[in-house]
């Protein structure tokens, strides 16, 4: 007998090996394969549960993105233009995170009005200065923004206490990686930029088992 279930925690276990593959090769394949084996455990959990998982397609609209984003940013070679289209992109996957939190809860205002004046605080004080170029400050603006409301959200959401937990931790690993790449992209500092990919990899993770987590108890036994 097998548990459908177990599969599902089998791909999870494959993102982690190609979670380690990514980190340690150049090979794209590899570096979208946590954001791809997320996609397609939500593809077998919506085949299940067709009614209660339309929201988690905005979890694969995420990943989706942050796959594209991520080519982007992987190809910019020292190209301002390539890394705002990877920001742009990158901001889609913010808003699928935002939306299924809000699906599933309300935003958290307290906690968020915290956080946007923090980073506002960081943005303007440490990365400001650095701008040269317009379009890039704004994207990196309006970036922060959706990366502070999609952490409020997911601090409000409702449901299995560990989905709940995993999806947070999942979207604080994102705003992790995302606040090293900007120490290393606008401040030119590189101490801990070994930590933005398996930061990055180890969200994707995180949130797909989220989403296992939520429909573990009512995932059918196959034989």
């Amino acid at each position: 007998m097998w548990l459908k279930k177990n599969g599902l925690y089998v791909l999870l276990g494959v993102s982690v090996v190609l979670a380690i593959l990514g980190v340690s090769t150049a090979n794209f394949i590899f570096k979208s394969g946590t954001a791809g084996m997320g996609i397609l455990v939500i593809l077998i959990l919506y085949t299940q549960f067709k009614k209660s998982a339309k929201d988690t397609w905005m979890i694969l609209g995420a990943f989706f993105f942050s796959i594209i984003g991520d080519w982007f940013l992987s190809h910019m070679n020292g190209d301002s233009l390539m890394f705002v289209k990877g920001i742009a992109l990158f901001f889609l996957a913010h808003l699928g995170y935002l939306l299924y939190a809000l699906f599933n809860g309300r935003i958290k205002g307290m906690f968020t009005v915290i956080l946007l004046v923090a980073y506002l605080v960081f943005f303007f004080l440490v990365l400001y200065p650095t701008f040269t170029d317009v379009p890039l400050m704004i994207a990196s603006l309006v970036y922060l923004l959706i990366s502070c409301f999609s952490l409020g959200a997911a601090m409000g959401m409702k449901g299995d206490p560990t989905a709940k937990r995993s999806f947070i931790f999942g979207v604080v690993l994102i705003i992790f990686s995302d606040t090293i790449i900007a120490f290393k992209e606008f401040v030119d500092y590189h101490t801990f930029d070994f930590l933005i990919t398996p930061t990055y990899y180890l969200a994707h993770i995180f949130i797909t088992f989220s989403l296992i987590k939520r429909f573990e108890s009512n995932v059918p036994i196959t034989k």
